[in-house]
């Protein structure tokens, strides 16, 4: 097989080089880590973990509804049906959730700027103290599994895991696309 890179200088110049196969066995590592995150993330450790610390009458499906609103209310009006489509849950029960967390005060109704016939939710200051809480577990909960780790560590780690989590988002965004 010729090497045409080699004769012509400038497309040498221009491609990327081959990036070099990981081996075998750090991709069985990186697959199996995966797996036990996935079961991690499936019991809603640091979920579970920050209600308990925290000593309130809420549910997973209360933090992941604040969560949703935190999270789409930046780009997009945070409606019942938006919150119950990311959650992957009914409309009904979204309502629902919804509608305790308005009578708990950690969250608000409002009617939307661009259609007034609809209605918006907001999180109240009760309910990004909610958040705020959350976070600081999460924080405590990841300062926790890295100690030990130097600060070089740390940051190489943040740095690849967003990345990689970028990699699989790009994945999914593909996959889902070509199923519709």
């Amino acid at each position: 097989m010729q090497n045409t890179a080699s004769s012509s200088p400038d497309r040498h110049a221009t491609s990327p080089s081959p990036q070099p196969e990981p081996s075998n066995t750090a991709l069985g590592l990186v697959g199996q880590a995966m797996t036990r995150m996935r079961l991690l993330i499936g019991r809603r450790f640091i979920g579970r973990m920050a209600l308990k610390r925290m000593g309130t009458g809420l549910e997973l499906s209360d933090i992941d509804a604040i969560g949703v609103i935190k999270r789409i209310g930046s780009h997009e009006e945070a409606t019942v049906g938006a919150i119950a489509e990311q959650m992957r849950i009914d409309p009904s029960r979204g309502s629902r959730i919804v509608a305790d967390l308005v009578r708990q005060g950690l969250l608000e109704r409002a009617a939307s700027q661009e259609d007034g016939r609809r209605s918006l939710v907001r999180i109240t200051e009760a309910g990004r103290g909610v958040l705020n809480a959350i976070e600081a577990i999460k924080r405590e909960t990841i300062i926790e599994a890295t100690s030990g780790w130097t600060e070089e560590e740390i940051e190489t780690f943040a740095r690849l895991y967003l990345r990689f989590t970028q990699g699989l988002e790009a994945q999914l965004d593909t996959f889902e696309q070509d199923e519709t």
